[in-house]
């Protein structure tokens, strides 16, 4: 592993902004606001940017309404997305009209309308609709590699070279189930074993217990990239914030593992930059 203050300094940028507008809205007025909406197994996420898509406020929500890259609440999403909507709303002072989603790679033939459906049926105008990867390449800005979504309840794959996506994948096997090996090794709860995970000061205690997870993870992740030239792995989604997971992916597929500093709200941010005024 390397650090990435110069590969990922724009994706860190970025990121450190949203996290300080989650605290403290930026009311400046803007003429128009774009809106991310990412639909997480474990989280969803709002992320609102200005006229230059620049963040200015945002919000998230533990939720279950997605299993294994699928909408399985359909109700429960439009509720959380438009409580969601409504309290940005109140900060800001002003309507947020326009938004964009993504869905896991693979997955648009099977969801996409749900998603799509969730978004309009928050109240919002959808302007893009694509997959996670590509998303998240908008703020990670890889021309070449695997980019490497661990979520809530799958891991997803995009392949690219020169910039351009040229294999997606998605497979069960994200923090869901790091959390369910936690609670068979600690005797806890489900709840109580995913409020001890996201918990950073037990991450390195955590490590030995959830190798053979990670392991699992980096086999999907090596039988997706064996038939291309990928030279390095790029890590997003809420489940890499454990620490040390990018060590132990690089050991387990030989090739250099990144992560930028908070991979959680990388691909919101990648959708809120895809977002315009052009109704789907």
């Amino acid at each position: 592993m390397k650090t990435l203050n110069s590969a990922f300094l724009y994706c860190d940028q970025l990121v450190g902004d949203f996290e300080q507008v989650i605290q403290k809205p930026i009311l400046n007025q803007s003429s128009v606001y774009y809106t991310g909406i990412d639909l997480g197994t474990a989280y969803i996420v709002l992320a609102v940017l200005d006229e230059h898509y620049r963040p200015v406020a945002g919000a998230y929500r533990f939720a279950s309404v997605v299993k294994d890259g699928m909408v399985v609440d359909y109700i429960g999403a439009i509720r959380i997305v438009k409580e969601l909507k409504q309290e940005l709303e109140e900060k800001l002072g002003t309507e947020l009209i326009y938004a964009a989603a993504a869905l896991p790679p693979g997955t648009f033939t099977l969801d996409s309308g749900a998603i799509k459906h969730v978004v309009q049926g928050a109240g919002f105008e959808i302007t893009g609709l694509l997959d996670e990867p590509t998303a998240a390449n908008a703020v990670l800005k890889i021309k070449d590699g695997a980019i490497v979504d661990i979520g809530g309840g799958t891991t997803g794959i995009a392949i690219l070279k020169d910039g351009e996506v040229i294999y997606v994948a998605d497979e069960p096997t994200g923090g869901t189930h790091f959390s369910l090996v936690i609670a068979g090794a600690y005797k806890m709860s489900f709840d109580q074993a995913d409020q001890y995970k996201r918990d950073f000061k037990n991450h390195r205690e955590l490590l030995p217990v959830l190798r053979p997870v990670i392991e699992k993870v980096s086999s999907i992740i090596n039988r997706h990239i064996s038939q291309y030239p990928v030279k390095e792995i790029y890590l997003v989604g809420g489940t890499c914030c454990l620490v040390g997971i990018e060590e132990m992916i690089a050991k387990q597929t030989n090739l250099p593992t990144y992560k930028p500093q908070n991979p959680m709200f990388v691909t919101p941010l990648g959708i809120a930059l895809n977002c315009t005024q052009e109704i789907l």
